[in-house]
């Protein structure tokens, strides 16, 4: 298959479903190795397509969602009850991010969009392999959250107020 064409069909893939492709899959399946898809990936983007790569795999750009940042404290046991919140009102935890005094900004991308995304993260965490970034900061730590529409972030706020987990910046 020509370059052109696999591209296409990789546009095509992961525009046309909700979930991440990982770039095994996408290997697999045009029978090349996975750096022929990262270049392919690339390539696309330099050609002005809005692909996102996730932890889990790549995603295509969607149409424009509210954003807002909300800065946050809770245990290492409550990260899944701030997910699950977030998620059921709405929103979608995009990434996190630290202010560290000596490293300035870490953030890492989390693409949380279900349950299912926040108890993984919160399994792979617990197996010890990791700290989770706001170890760093003594639990303190940003969330950038996207929804449908501003009122849903209204709400996601209201709700991280009342289980105080929401910092007043």
């Amino acid at each position: 298959m020509r370059a052109e064409k696999r591209r296409e069909e990789i546009l095509s893939l992961i525009g046309n479903t909700d979930n991440p492709i990982p770039a095994n899959v996408l290997k697999d399946k045009f029978n090349v190795s996975r750096q022929v898809i990262v270049q392919d990936i690339a390539i696309l983007r330099a050609n002005g397509y809005d692909v996102t790569s996730t932890n889990r795999g790549y995603v295509l750009g969607r149409a424009a969602r509210a954003l807002r940042i909300f800065k946050c404290r809770h245990s290492f046991d409550e990260i899944v009850d701030e997910g699950a919140l977030i998620i059921s009102a709405g929103g979608k935890v995009e990434d996190i991010f630290v202010n560290h005094r000596v490293y300035g900004k870490i953030s890492a991308r989390l693409d949380l969009e279900n349950r299912t995304h926040v108890e993984e993260l919160y399994r792979s965490l617990v197996s010890g392999a990791s700290k989770p970034l706001m170890s760093v900061t003594d639990g303190y730590h940003y969330h950038t959250v996207s929804a449908e529409s501003e009122d849903i972030l209204n709400e996601i706020e209201v709700k991280l107020r009342d289980k105080k987990f929401l910092i007043e910046i």
